[in-house]
């Protein structure tokens, strides 16, 4: 049971990092459904750094890396005011790629001093608290809150709507890519391709399973982490077809989407701000 715990919480924290990361922009009213390309390629830079340097500069290159991916949709979503779902698609698409693309010297090569695990998963659960209080209890979260609810009348009391989605894509992007440095500088110490598997989908799903709220997401992700694990404990163990555990987290996620009516998302999430208008 305890092994059980532990590594729901360890296989977890990817999924934490990059949900928190994606309810972060969605709380500013912007819809990023990079995801799985932003933490792929963060996962690829992280561990090119950590394996030429240091682990912990891998870390924050993943970081950075996924920072400016969120500033990147940000052209598009926020500047140019595109189709954020088209955006978002085009940005996994693109990180996916090129990450596959750059990482081929990489494969197989391990990392020869991986990060300890839980250090962080505590600093994962750190940030959740964290963004619990930013969005509950400080001004800077109010501005966000506003600016994802009603941007027009954020902007009305001097909110720079365009600046607070800015920032919330960069520090959502930093979370993201801290995620996919934990998969190949602590998980995972090494870089194979598609070594993020699908949870950066996971990860968006569980968005919406927590309401867009931090503490939510913890317990969500922890979930998710506990069906990836019983999905490689229990193969060959009971009389059940291995293609069905391998699809059981993704069959919560649709079961999350199909229940997502009952969430109540962010009024502006998707839509695009025109101060003109």
């Amino acid at each position: 049971m305890e092994e059980a715990l532990l590594r729901a919480v360890l296989f977890g924290t990817p999924i934490l990092l990059a949900s928190l990361g994606a309810l972060l922009s969605e709380r500013g009213g912007v819809v990023n459904l990079g995801v799985e390309g932003m933490m792929a390629l963060a996962a690829l830079a992280a561990f090119a750094v950590g394996l030429e340097a240091h682990p912990v500069l891998g870390v924050l290159a993943g970081v950075g890396v996924g920072s400016w991916r969120g500033l990147f949709l940000g052209v598009f979503a926020v500047s140019l005011r595109a189709n954020q779902f088209v955006a978002g698609l085009a940005l996994a698409a693109l990180g996916l790629g090129a990450s596959g693309l750059f990482g081929k010297r990489y494969e197989g090569v391990p990392l020869p001093n991986p990060l300890p695990e839980g250090v962080l998963a505590a600093l994962a659960l750190a940030l959740a608290f964290g963004l619990h209080l930013l969005f509950s209890r400080t001004r800077l979260g109010l501005y966000l809150r506003s600016v994802g609810e009603n941007p027009k009348a954020a902007d009305l009391f001097g909110v720079s709507v365009d600046g607070v989605r800015y920032g919330a894509l960069a520090l959502g992007g930093g979370l993201i890519g801290m995620a996919g440095a934990y998969l190949s500088l602590a998980y995972r110490p090494s870089w194979t391709d598609g070594m993020t598997s699908g949870l950066g989908w996971v990860a968006i799903a569980l968005v919406i399973l927590a309401a867009w709220q931090p503490l939510r997401a913890v317990f969500g992700a922890y979930l998710f982490g506990l069906l990836f694990f019983l999905q490689f404990r229990l193969q060959g163990s009971v009389p059940i077809p291995s293609e069905a555990f391998a699809a059981m987290p993704y069959l919560l996620v649709i079961l999350v989407l199909a229940l997502s009516g009952r969430a109540r998302a962010p009024k502006a999430l998707g839509q695009p701000f025109d101060r003109g208008r």
